[in-house]
């Protein structure tokens, strides 16, 4: 029975979900306590053809779903898909508390003002108000505590725990008064991921809400996907053109600097080619915002991993090293774009957006997709309807529209999916079998179909083998 159903019954608390449920994208979930009473946890945006239940997308952001007995908001993580909604929900009329992690706290700011000025207004005086607005509402939890929610005439508590997604990310356990826990995993990191502290289960779960982004497949490890980054950007070196890299300014950005930190490092005296040490590979970090992210992500140390902490023991600055360049204005953009594209000069550049759905990436794109000299690499998820996956599926020698235009796509293009910030299935599993007392319950969203299938067939024959009962509901 599908809990909107089952409320009909009196039968709290129960889920009701707003976003995140056919696709990856809009994650907002409902935890319904009372008839009087829910929270919701995450409220992001939608991107490329994902849709609502209730029809929001990309092109529709108002808030087209009930809020009168929402009374508290819960962020897993700051990425744009579970957060983006926020200026909406409150022009719609939330006006209650907005709680996350201490580095979700730091973070969440720049993500937001960067949201509202793309999508509302870009007038300085309305983004510095919803900016007070936001830093009011904000309420820092730290890790473990359990967090009691203001709920009126309703008993309810918060647990965060790191889920090593990004930054601040983390799974929210929400329990009642009944002792009743509902389990959000937001989205669940990759193990052994860089810089971040795994992913921790909590102890137990009645009812598990389950990302699955990559629930039907498993990623390279670690060392693997290294090693294929460091044979795409030799590749790249050895045709004299420049590495294509788009990626999240936030999460993806800083893994990727620090893996590459990592490659320099290994080699800094060796040369990558005839004319080119590794130590002098200027790696181009174009895009502001990632910028802004990495110098938080420097400042926030303390809740990297111990090996991250190591490297900072040793001297070396896995974010900030001498090869790194950064381009902020747009007319410096413009030149870093003309200069790599005519000339010889081998680079790696790193711009927004992942998806290659907008930012400063699509400049180089249009430069350079028709020049085999370059070479384009994906280390995240591509969304349907984005030019990402296009790209991604034409592949060299097919075409791709951009901003209405066709382009011949003469680049190598190359995918990692190791480097997605996103675990695949064997970490979601592991994320179930880490807990003392399994969910009898498991709805998997954020996900395509075949993920979402697939991610199911392999909870239900986990269970199996221990003799266990479960329920898996695919919204």
């Amino acid at each position: 029975m599908d809990r909107r159903d089952a409320a009909l019954e009196g039968a709290f608390p129960y889920v009701v979900h707003h976003g995140a449920v056919q696709g990856v994208t809009g994650s907002a979930h409902e935890w319904v306590v009372s008839e009087s009473a829910s929270v919701l946890i995450d409220c992001g945006l939608f991107q490329g053809r994902d849709v609502g239940p209730d029809g929001a997308s990309a092109s529709d952001l108002s808030i087209d779903f009930d809020i009168s007995r929402i009374q508290a908001v819960v962020l897993t993580h700051v990425h744009i898909d579970h957060v983006g909604r926020l200026p909406w929900l409150f022009a719609a009329g939330y006006d209650g508390p907005v709680f996350c992690s201490e580095p979700s706290a730091r973070l969440l700011p720049i993500v937001l003002e960067d949201a509202f000025k793309l999508g509302i207004s870009r007038q300085p005086d309305r983004v510095e108000a919803f900016l007070t607005l936001l830093e009011q509402r904000l309420v820092e939890v730290p890790y473990e505590k359990w967090q009691p929610l203001p709920l009126a005439e309703e008993s309810a508590f918060i647990q965060l725990l790191p889920a090593g997604h990004i930054l601040g990310s983390a799974s929210v356990s929400c329990r009642d008064s009944q002792g009743h826990v509902t389990v959000f995993s937001g989205d669940l990191g990759a193990r052994l991921a860089p810089i971040l502290r795994s992913a921790q289960s909590p102890y137990r779960a009645d009812c598990l809400v389950l990302e699955s982004t990559y629930g039907d497949r498993l990623h390279e490890g670690r060392a693997a996907r290294s090693a294929r980054l460091e044979r795409a950007l030799v590749r790249a070196m050895e045709d004299r053109g420049t590495l294509l890299i788009p990626a999240f300014s936030i999460g993806r950005t800083q893994e990727l600097l620090y893996e590459l930190e990592g490659l320099i490092h290994k080699h800094r005296d060796k040369a990558i080619n005839p004319d080119l040490d590794w130590d002098e590979l200027p790696i181009v970090l174009d895009s502001p915002l990632a910028s802004r992210f990495t110098r938080v992500y420097r400042e926030l140390d303390a809740f990297w991993d111990e090996e991250a902490r190591e490297r900072l023991d040793e001297g070396r600055r896995p974010l900030g090293f001498e090869q790194l360049l950064t381009v902020d204005d747009h007319d410096a953009h413009m030149r870093m774009v003309r200069h790599l594209a005519d000339s010889a000069r081998p680079a790696v550049v790193i711009a927004a957006s992942g998806m290659c759905a907008g930012g400063r990436i699509m400049n180089y794109l249009k430069a350079m997709l028709g020049d085999a000299r370059h070479n384009l690499l994906f280390v995240g998820y591509q969304a349907w309807g984005t030019p990402g996956r296009a790209i991604q599926q034409e592949g060299q020698g097919g075409e791709v529209e951009l901003d209405g235009e066709r382009y011949s796509i003469s680049v190598p293009v190359t995918s990692i999916s190791g480097y997605s910030a996103h675990g695949d299935q064997q970490d979601l599993l592991d994320f179930v079998g880490g807990m003392q007392e399994f969910p009898t319950e498991v709805r998997v969203v954020h996900g395509d179909g075949h993920a979402k299938a697939g991610l199911k067939a392999a909870l239900e024959a986990w269970y199996g083998r221990w003799g266990l009962e479960v329920r898996v509901w695919c919204p």
